[in-house]
């Protein structure tokens, strides 16, 4: 998997009543929640996203229908289909993110660790591999 990305599977309740889903900041979340948003009504060809982030952590939840997310390291990408309620896909810092093939019905919720920032964006693909090369790497060295 990508660096500085991971899935994170939410413990789900079942009964003939339906299903809840709890999640909570710092605990099934890993992180304090600041923002929360919701993606929906994307066209079926349209992409959205196109940047990482600097410090921001995010946990995407598509909460209804299916949506794609490509995601991009200094070394890797791949990409994620998210299409469980009970499941999202943790994103943190200087990891790019395109999303992608959104079904019709689909609502994409997006839980983040800060308040909006634009300085914290890095929508220049160029300058984010020179960024996600120096954070990886001085990250790897404080590792060891």
């Amino acid at each position: 998997m990508v660096k500085n990305t991971s899935i994170i599977d939410f413990p789900c309740w079942t009964d003939e009543k339906g299903s809840l889903v709890a999640v909570e900041a710092e605990d099934t979340i890993p992180f304090p929640i600041y923002r929360v948003y919701y993606i929906f009504d994307v066209g079926a060809k349209e992409r959205r996203g196109f940047h990482s982030h600097l410090d921001l952590e995010q946990a995407l939840v598509c909460v209804n229908g299916s949506v794609s997310i490509l995601i991009e390291d200094d070394v890797a990408s791949e990409s994620v289909v998210l299409d469980d309620p009970t499941r999202a896909l943790y994103v943190g810092p200087m990891v790019w993110r395109e999303m992608y093939d959104f079904s019709d019905d689909a609502v994409l919720l997006v839980l983040a660790s800060r308040h909006y920032e634009p300085s914290d964006y890095e929508k220049d693909h160029g300058r984010f591999q020179e960024k996600a090369r120096a954070y990886f790497q001085q990250h790897e060295s404080e590792r060891r």
